[in-house]
């Protein structure tokens, strides 16, 4: 039975984070099987290399998401664009990079169905901290971790409570005078970039904040994370962009059995040698740690 699909012109994501244990895989992994499109842009932090060259594994669940990426390829009119992003920054020394109609790059001028003209960038050259303080940048990111991990405990038990999920990292980020003034100053200078290279929108990543509004002129989309908000852009097939949110997404398209049961738990990793992911282990994981199943 053909499985019920949503069609597209674009889709971006951006931070998947694979290689990480708050990476949702399964989600993203349930949301490219559910989903078409022309164009497939993964802008920035798809892998994490930070995170695999230190402890990170690579599970069946990442070998799958990168397997539903090829897939994506298999019509003649499609292609991948990825960009590079902070985390993945040892793709910077390969790019530009293109494989027929699989593209690596450091950023790229995208034309919807109307002709317009979005610049589309992962946005970490506007963080001044991952710019100029690398030590610094390492360090948030360790802290960024922790407390990802005390919420997915935190979300766990109040799972048994019968309660919604609670991001404690947004809550913090929409509290803390600095990090909100952060994210503006972030956005400020990317609209400012878009202007000056004459285009009428914007597609980042980066920040984990996702976002679908108007600057001035320019549109901002920012397509979030796949590490706690689960949200992608798309475009239709008019031009016109929208936010999804995997939340409203699986009620339309609820986890499959065998989503649920995907060995994708970060605890339970493997890795595979398959041909299509070597390059990916030769790059990243010198030093990675593996466990198999």
């Amino acid at each position: 039975m053909k499985k019920p699909t949503r069609h597209y012109r674009t889709i971006v994501l951006s931070d998947v984070h694979l290689g990480t244990p708050n990476c949702k895989v399964r989600e993203v992994n349930h949301f490219l099987k559910h989903t078409r499109c022309r164009c497939l842009i993964l802008n920035g932090d798809i892998i994490d290399g930070w995170q695999l060259r230190r402890s990170g594994r690579w599970t069946r669940g990442h070998t799958k998401f990168v397997r539903q990426v090829l897939k994506k390829l298999e019509k003649k009119d499609s292609e991948v664009i990825y960009l590079r992003g902070n985390h993945d920054d040892i793709l910077a020394r390969f790019l530009p990079l293109s494989f027929g109609r699989f593209r690596i790059v450091e950023d790229y001028i995208h034309l919807t169905a109307r002709g317009e003209r979005y610049l589309v960038l992962h946005g970490d050259v506007f963080d001044s901290v991952v710019k100029n303080f690398v030590f610094l940048a390492h360090l948030g990111d360790f802290g960024y971790r922790l407390l990802l991990t005390i919420n997915r405990f935190y979300n766990r038990f109040r799972a048994l409570l019968g309660k919604e999920y609670y991001s404690l990292s947004a809550a913090i980020k929409a509290r803390v005078k600095k990090a909100v003034s952060h994210i503006s100053n972030y956005e400020e200078q990317i609209v400012a970039l878009a202007e000056k290279q004459d285009c009428v929108g914007v597609l980042c990543g980066h920040i984990h904040t996702a976002a679908d509004k108007r600057m001035g002129s320019i549109h901002y989309l920012n397509s979030g994370d796949w590490v706690e908000s689960m949200t992608a852009v798309v475009e239709h097939h008019d031009g016109r962009f929208e936010l999804i949110r995997f939340e409203d997404f699986r009620k339309e398209f609820p986890l499959d059995p065998e989503d649920l049961n995907e060995a994708a738990d970060f605890d339970a990793a493997s890795e595979e040698t398959s041909p299509a992911i070597a390059p990916v282990h030769a790059a990243f994981r010198p030093a990675a740690r593996t466990s198999r199943a």
